[in-house]
């Protein structure tokens, strides 16, 4: 069917083409159709001509007179067209179809029904389309089609578009309190000798000029923390990162990332900071500091508590991390029911244990802080104790939408946890750190004591209350088998 109606298109086509140009260079574009919506009524008293454009969504042909709706980005009119009136309207019935961008011109009148519309004189098609929009043929109700068709999803969705303005300005808010703030916006490499900054798979490539594999960068942390050394006080960038990982509901294999660092913080300081940021983002985004998540009210605008990170694991699992041993964590993860095989090193154990038990748990704002050392092989250890760390992670929704730590600046005590990393790698860990000497050695000439963190679109489909691929436009989709 889809065939018969691409081939009656181009007929349409070639019948168009014969007398004037279906895809034409320029047009004649006057204003938007909000621009007419919104000065109609000095419109309407002028009887001054404008021109728009955009895509033909309605054509309802009733002899003398046809109706339609033509569409914008900026919104949508009717446009009405009668015989004798409007140029070439017998042939133009020939040839457009719904779908078709079109530019047209006239003045504008109310109809009797009390429309606002557009009385046409001149049209014609500036894009010939010649596969139908999906409404008028198949819909679009299945996800992966509208995931592989975003652009067919935007056009008959309007809340699509609707998600992806907000996206925009979500970042925009974010960029603006940072630097407002006083941090610096920088861009660091996409591709690096040695992927770091995070426990991750990376992507790897191959570059002809220089003969060297190269991997997609996993993480920003690691150069933006040399620049800390560098004498930057306050850095930032927000900027794509890759991970070859699994696809789920909160997980991709690109996507968007923002880390800060600040020199003479502590994670304190950027507990406080970052609480502010996402407040008052959340606010300028969406207008409100209580938000659905999953049928759960989030309520963004209490005051986060601080939640121990030993405490609520030996609550929700019976297991003191203080005292317990690796085979300890397999026994409470075969009461789990969850699979250990895979899994190696203390660290992993704690996390996997923690993602199913205690994790989901979280569901309003919090920090969750101080975890073990195994767990984070790039944060400053507490003075208390030294078998844990000075990290934070933000926890919603059950979920985490955040991470930042008081910064690891000793260079012996760096390189001493790579070594592990890189012993659990050799152990058959494909996500472990690597050991990256450049990074050491910046260290070694000394960063100052200072704080970071990281944030990725992830909390934007949470505050969206979406999957994550539903609010990205194009997510990476397995190729499809006839």
């Amino acid at each position: 069917m889809l065939d018969d109606l691409r081939a009656e298109r181009l007929k349409k086509l070639e019948r168009y083409r014969e007398r004037f140009d279906p895809y034409p260079a320029t047009v004649k574009r006057s204003t938007t159709i909000k621009g007419v919506l919104d000065e109609f009524s000095k419109l309407e008293e002028s009887k001054r001509e404008e021109s728009v454009t955009g895509r033909l969504v309605a054509w309802r042909d009733q002899g003398k007179i046809v109706f339609g709706n033509i569409e914008d980005e900026t919104g949508k009119i009717q446009v009405v067209l009668h015989d004798g009136e409007t140029d070439d309207l017998d042939f133009m019935k020939t040839v457009i179809d719904i779908g078709d961008f079109v530019e047209v011109g006239g003045t504008v009148f109310v109809t009797k029904r009390g429309e606002r519309s557009l009385q046409v004189r001149h049209i014609r098609i500036i894009t010939k389309s010649l596969l139908p929009l999906p409404v008028t043929w198949y819909g679009l109700d299945d996800t992966e089609t509208r995931l592989r068709k975003r652009y067919l999803d935007a056009i008959i969705r309007p809340e699509v578009k609707e998600l992806f303005r907000k996206k925009s300005a979500f970042w925009s808010a974010t960029r603006a309190l940072l630097v407002s703030d006083g941090f610096f916006e920088v861009e660091t490499p996409i591709l690096e000798a040695v992927p770091g900054g995070a426990e991750a798979e990376p992507f790897m490539t191959h570059m002809k000029a220089l003969d060297q594999d190269l991997s997609l960068r996993i993480s920003l942390e690691l150069p933006l923390k040399k620049m800390l050394v560098g004498g930057f006080d306050r850095v930032f960038e927000i900027g794509r990162i890759f991970r070859n990982e699994g696809i789920d509901k909160e997980h991709l294999q690109d996507y968007t990332q923002m880390e800060c660092y600040a020199a003479y913080w502590d994670y304190e300081d950027m507990m406080r900071f970052v609480e502010k940021l996402y407040k008052q983002v959340i606010m300028d985004v969406f207008g409100t500091l209580s938000l659905p998540s999953g049928g759960t009210m989030i309520e963004w605008g209490n005051a986060w508590p601080k939640v121990d990170y030993y405490e609520i694991f030996k609550r929700e699992t019976g297991v003191d991390l203080s005292t317990a041993v690796a085979e300890d964590l397999k026994k409470k993860a075969h009461d789990l029911h969850l699979d250990t095989t895979k899994v190696i090193g203390r660290g992993k154990l704690i996390d996997l244990i923690y993602k199913k038990a205690v994790r989901p748990k979280l569901v309003q704002p919090c920090f969750l802080i101080d975890p073990p050392v195994d767990v984070e092989p790039l944060a400053k250890r507490l003075t208390k104790d030294h078998d844990r760390v000075a990290r934070f992670q933000i926890l919603a929704a059950g979920t985490e939408l955040g991470k930042g730590f008081s910064e690891l600046n000793d260079p012996l005590d760096q390189r001493q946890r790579f070594e592990v990393q890189m012993s659990l790698r050799a152990a058959g860990d494909t996500e472990a750190e690597r050991l990256d000497e450049s990074f050491l050695e910046a260290l070694e000439y000394g960063m100052p004591p200072a704080a970071g963190f990281g944030m990725s679109e992830r909390l934007f489909a949470v505050l969206a209350d979406k999957p994550v691929r539903e609010a990205v436009f194009f997510p990476l989709m397995k190729h499809e088998t006839n």
